[in-house]
């Protein structure tokens, strides 16, 4: 991999230092609560069992950590934890927030594309809405597996390409419609017109399972979310009506090979 950062980051990290404001709050919410919850439906720990119950004996990344919930979540569960992520006012919050909860684990500034680790470093590399949303996979996984021991489980949840396909190209626009917008053939790099110089990456299930397989990893599960009845966000987007009916997220979990297959 060249040693030149990816021409999307700086988009990227522009966007979310305007932005990072907003989601303080729900960060706040989130390294206070009792128990972990995830994505845009804010679905238990207990029902989708993301983490490891004990992590005591586990070293763990968080890859695009942004204002460091989740990685304080693996924190308290016993885990060594590094959160990486490129942009500084998140990190700040997560900061702060580590002084507030008196928890200190490592945070580094840095995409996940190039991490400043050794080989087999962690057992243990989690994402959500980070990395896997705002780096392009085929240069996040392959460096994942490189910083993963044989053996390490990597877990990031995402957009469904269905949640993709049927969103308007605006927020204006409104929320997800039952009308195919864009094709599932070719989906990688998602640009939206209202958010100018940002890039997110989406593919398709056949090109997630081929590029995990290719970087050395095995797919052990992979969960499709629906919002529950009761299901609410803050997001204009979210509908959960559709959502009740078509999965807007997705969970995959999947396992790093030792070398040669094993």
């Amino acid at each position: 991999m060249s040693n030149d950062g990816p021409d999307y980051l700086g988009g990227n990290v522009a966007g979310w230092q305007k932005r990072a404001g907003e989601f303080a709050g729900p960060a706040e919410v989130a390294w206070a609560a009792a128990e972990p919850f995830w994505g845009i439906w804010e679905l238990p720990e207990r029902d989708l069992r993301l983490l490891p119950d004990d992590m005591s004996a586990l070293d763990a990344i968080e890859l695009g950590c942004g204002a460091g919930y989740v990685s304080a979540w693996m924190h308290r569960r016993g885990a060594r934890v590094t959160g990486v992520d490129p942009t500084p006012n998140q990190l700040a919050t997560a900061r702060r927030l580590q002084r507030r909860h008196g928890l200190d684990y490592r945070i580094v500034q840095c995409g996940a594309e190039q991490l400043p680790f050794p080989d087999a470093s962690f057992d243990f590399a989690i994402s959500e809405y980070g990395a896997c949303l705002w780096a392009d996979p085929f240069r996040w996984v392959p460096e994942t597996a490189r910083v993963l021991r044989p053996g390490g489980r990597l877990v990031f949840l995402t957009n469904t390409p269905l949640s993709v396909m049927c969103l308007p190209d605006t927020e204006a626009e409104g929320a997800w419609t039952a009308t195919l917008r864009r094709p599932y053939f070719g989906l990688h790099v998602t640009r939206w017109p209202d958010a100018p110089g940002e890039t997110e990456f989406h593919l398709p299930h056949g090109r997630w399972i081929d590029l995990l397989a290719d970087a050395g990893f095995v797919v052990e599960r992979l969960l499709e979310l629906q919002a529950p009845a009761d299901a609410a966000s803050r997001f204009e987007w979210a509908d959960p009506a559709w959502a009740a009916c078509w999965p807007s997220e997705e969970v995959w979990f999947a396992r790093r090979l030792a070398e040669g297959g094993g």
